[in-house]
């Protein structure tokens, strides 16, 4: 049996990589809908050997379409993603704007999956921040075991979760640094971004904070445990793709390096590359195109008493967005729509 899929916002770069993914995991799709905006209609688009032309999400009827995948900014979701649910689809919102909703659940599937049942409160589901997903990857199985009292993380974020623009600018000014006559200003960053790094990601709260380490903060609470203290420090960094983050986590209970190890070993969604010699760690080029989150470095932090550090890396447009996205249609499609 297949179900009629719409995604939204097809022509930007996680809508393209809903596609590829729905196509790679072979989703079971009977009809897909490309949505954009007007300025978009009638881009074509690629859905594995098929070209499709995208249609106006401004006059789409969402009426008899079972989910909507959302890879659209705030303020489109703000106005469409209502349409689509009053019309009986299901939405998986892809921008922060339903994340921190109490009605609304904020699912990585690996993590939560059981929260799919709250999608009867709006008919909306939310996904979570691509730094926020690979991390609760990791430390959920964790927390089951030893219970997570408090999370320190840095981020070192590639350029691709600010868009095709940010990708742009530090192609841009990566070129421009051995051709000094062709300066490139920041435009998108605040700061020159090529060959350089930006501890700032988002605007600035009142507590010296940016909005995306409260996302962190507020997001590994809803989705693991609401008694977990985290702080992050979230940096920009010269790569076009993949995320990676240092995380130290300090446990009520003493879990040893080894067992830490075992347990993520056998995690779902987590792919464990741990050699302690030159190369036996993941960096974010190597985790590009990848469905899994990897984990390297994972040592004692001897400064506590229980404490781990580790390294997490995965692919920001994957894990980060599109393929949580298309994990959270899988558990709806096998635990709510196959039951009818």
């Amino acid at each position: 049996m297949g179900y009629k899929i719409a995604v939204v916002g097809a022509t930007g770069n996680v809508g393209r990589e809903m596609l590829n993914i729905l196509d790679e995991r072979q989703f079971p799709v009977d009809e897909l809908a490309v949505l954009a905006s007007r300025r978009s209609l009638g881009t074509e688009v690629s859905f594995g050997d098929k070209t499709l032309k995208t249609q106006d999400l401004d006059t789409f009827d969402f009426s008899g379409w079972d989910i909507a995948l959302f890879a659209v900014g705030s303020d489109a979701t703000k106005k469409y993603a209502p349409v689509a649910a009053k019309a009986g689809c299901l939405v998986i919102d892809n921008s922060s704007l339903y994340r921190y909703d109490p009605e609304i659940p904020l699912i990585v599937p690996e993590v939560n999956a059981d929260a799919i049942e709250g999608y009867k409160n709006k008919m909306i589901i939310a996904n979570p921040n691509c730094s926020t997903a690979q991390m609760v990857v990791a430390l959920k199985p964790l927390h089951d075991r030893a219970t997570i009292k408090r999370v320190v993380v840095s981020t070192y974020q590639s350029v691709s979760g600010a868009g095709k623009e940010a990708i742009d600018e530090l192609w841009d000014q990566t070129k421009s640094i051995y051709n000094p006559v062709d300066n490139k200003p920041p435009k998108v960053f605040t700061k020159q971004i090529a060959f350089n790094v930006i501890p700032h990601i988002d605007v600035f709260m009142d507590d010296g904070s940016t909005k995306e380490e409260w996302k962190m903060v507020a997001e590994t609470k809803k989705i693991v445990d609401k008694a977990i203290k985290v702080t992050a420090t979230c940096v920009r960094v010269p790569v076009f793709v993949g995320h990676a983050e240092s995380i130290n986590i300090e446990f009520e209970d003493h879990l040893d390096e080894d067992e830490a190890r075992d347990i993520l070993r056998e995690s779902p969604g987590i792919m464990v590359i741990d050699k302690r010699e030159d190369g036996g760690y993941v960096t974010p080029v190597e985790c590009v195109g990848d469905y899994a989150t990897f984990i390297s470095r994972i040592r004692q932090d001897s400064t506590i008493d229980n404490g781990l550090n580790l390294w997490c890396v995965s692919d920001n447009l994957r894990k980060g967005a599109a393929l949580n996205a298309v994990q959270i249609a899988e558990v709806y499609v096998n635990r709510i729509l196959s039951k009818r």
